[in-house]
């Protein structure tokens, strides 16, 4: 699956969404990952207001399913959820390469509902997708 990290240093997620520089996209599985691309964005940044920087965001992230950023705005937010990418806010500043590895352990494991749900972006689904629930 494809994971986006809004970051200014290319090392570390520590960046707002709607102020990063950059966005770091990788491909991510359970045993594996790599860089895919690196989007980089100019102007005031910072700016309250401009939803043309929200526009390339959402562009860049639009085939990820989950994006890691270190804060993000409620309409910046929804327009994520709209795009059926999941948010993942990291309260201080954490190296990429770390949360890559611990999401493939959760990856090896079984990865809570969100996380699957993540997974199955662009992808058909079917019954077997989905666990079964009693309503007893």
């Amino acid at each position: 699956m494809k994971v986006a990290f809004a970051t200014e240093d290319f090392a570390r997620v520590d960046a707002h969404f709607g102020w990063a520089r950059h966005i770091a996209i990788y491909e991510v599985s359970s045993d594996a990952h790599r860089l895919v691309e690196v989007v980089q964005f100019d102007g005031d940044l910072k700016e309250d207001g401009t939803e043309g920087k929200l526009a390339a965001k959402l562009e860049a992230i639009k085939d990820c399913a989950i994006v890691y950023v270190a804060a993000i705005g409620g309409s910046a937010a929804a327009k994520v959820v709209n795009l059926k990418v999941h948010p993942v806010k990291i309260p201080r500043p954490q190296a990429i390469e770390d949360l890559i590895v611990r999401m493939q352990e959760v990856l090896k494991g079984t990865p809570p509902p969100w996380m699957r749900k993540a997974m199955l972006k662009g992808k058909e689904r079917s019954f077997e997708d989905f666990e079964e629930t009693s309503l007893v």
